[in-house]
């Protein structure tokens, strides 16, 4: 299995395949529009589209408990089937880390193109979700699979939460510091990674890594803002944090954590369209001062199961900047 480079079997990679940020706005505000409501409602809808786009839908059960309910697949991000599925699981499980909530169940979502790879491949992404689903204390029961030309894995997820203590997107204030809980630059390094088969086994471990213990961290220190860094970039989720709580974030960009190899990786050109298409959708909205452009390019990084963005100080994790009054733009780099 070690021969086989999944990544060839992709047109793009993790996070990085995502539709793009500007035409998924599009598309969810169509979606978001009052024009349609459930009949008859079983559960109290308390984040959904309104808050600007969270991680994941929220549905009231009573005053203390609340169904967190999401679902996250994409391509192959690295090679190896194991830390595939190792990774997609971690990236769907995050969606429940980054409201504050603890995953409980999820199910499998499998695209395998069946004429192409063996079925003994999919086995080995599905033991990895397994295992990280697992570590994670949520149980893996089933789920859905469909033959096609490019192969794909993730996860539903369901999980619960307390209402009063949830993190989301519109509850940032002013006067808060910024804190990150993982470094930036898995989209280069894993772009790197397709193009030449170099494998990064820090980026492999970062992406890999659950997000539960900064999650219940940052609901322990009191945060009740965040979101996690994935497909738009550090730069695309501030922007949609600051949006969406009608404040500005200013990021330090010396105080950001990266992978070891990032840099170098920009350096080399080994950035994404997914990357660059994040830049070009958020530019309008950010104060770059004289920030260069390999680093505005590192700060707009595709990332794959990337950390938390959160609205206040979590012991043991790096602070990267803090939440201003509404200014000029919603998004403001400091060189």
């Amino acid at each position: 299995m070690t021969e086989l480079r999944l990544t060839q079997y992709a047109g793009g990679g993790g996070c990085a395949c995502k539709i793009p940020p500007g035409e998924l706005d599009d598309l969810v505000a169509a979606l978001a529009r009052r024009d349609s409501e459930p009949v008859d409602p079983a559960a109290e809808l308390l984040v959904g589209l309104d808050g600007g786009g969270d991680d994941a839908a929220v549905v009231r059960l009573d005053a203390e408990r609340a169904i967190v309910t999401t679902a996250d697949f994409f391509t192959p991000v690295v090679d190896d089937p194991y830390d595939w599925g190792r990774i997609a699981a971690a990236n769907a499980l995050s969606d429940v880390y980054a409201m504050g909530g603890t995953p409980w169940a999820a199910v499998n979502l499998l695209v395998w193109p069946r004429e192409k790879l063996p079925m003994a491949v999919a086995a080995e992404v599905l033991r990895g979700g397994r295992d990280v689903a697992h570590a994670a204390g949520c149980q893996v029961s089933g789920g859905h699979s469909v033959t096609a030309p490019e192969p794909k894995y993730g996860m539903s997820v369901v999980g619960m939460v307390h209402p009063e203590r949830m993190l989301r997107l519109d509850a940032a204030e002013p006067g808060r510091p910024l804190t990150l809980t993982k470094p930036l630059g898995s989209g280069v390094l894993n772009t790197w990674h397709k193009a030449t088969g170099t494998v990064f086994p820090e980026a492999v471990a970062v992406m890999a890594e659950l997000n539960r213990d900064a999650s219940r961290a940052a609901v322990a220190a009191g945060v009740n803002s965040g979101t996690d860094v994935t497909g738009f970039g550090l730069l695309g989720h501030a922007y949609r944090m600051a949006r969406a709580a009608g404040v500005t974030l200013a990021i330090e960009a010396g105080a950001v954590p990266y992978l070891a190899d990032a840099r170098s990786a920009v350096t080399a050109g080994q950035v994404s369209g997914g990357t660059r298409r994040n830049l070009d959708w958020v530019a309008p909205h950010v104060d770059f001062g004289g920030v260069p452009e390999d680093e505005r390019l590192l700060l707009a990084d595709a990332q794959t199961s990337g950390g938390l963005l959160l609205a206040g100080e979590v012991p043991g994790y790096p602070v990267i900047g803090e939440v201003l009054p509404r200014g000029a733009a919603p998004v403001v780099v400091r060189g």
